[in-house]
């Protein structure tokens, strides 16, 4: 997937995930074939790998920014969205690496609430 889909797809999704309310229809996360904690590790040594999933969470930022403009998540580094990603996936090793996306744009928003799905 390139990187431009992959930005693609994180910005529509970040915009379904800000249009919230009520009735709205569960998140479907554009992203890759296997978004897991696992295979985040695994990318460890794989640096085209690691590349493109480190760019679709900076996507799914620019996507938060693009959603939530008054809670804008500040300019974050490459290095800093791995390290960030990486540490979440050994603390949750079963949990999916779009989940940290998600949390860290929670967190790096100043938003620091409860991420519901």
């Amino acid at each position: 997937m390139s990187g431009k889909k992959c930005l693609r797809g994180a910005l529509v999704a970040l915009s379904m995930l800000s249009a919230g309310g009520a009735c709205a229809a569960p998140l479907k996360l554009i992203g890759f074939g296997d978004m897991s904690c696992r295979a985040w590790i695994a990318s460890k040594d794989d640096a085209e790998q690691r590349g493109q999933y480190v760019a679709w969470v900076r996507g799914v930022l620019t996507g938060h920014n693009y959603a939530n403009q008054s809670r804008q998540v500040s300019d974050i580094s490459s290095s800093t969205v791995d390290n960030y990603v990486t540490r979440y996936c050994v603390q949750n090793p079963q949990g999916s690496f779009s989940d940290a996306a998600l949390r860290m744009s929670d967190q790096f928003s100043g938003r620091n609430a409860a991420i519901t799905k």
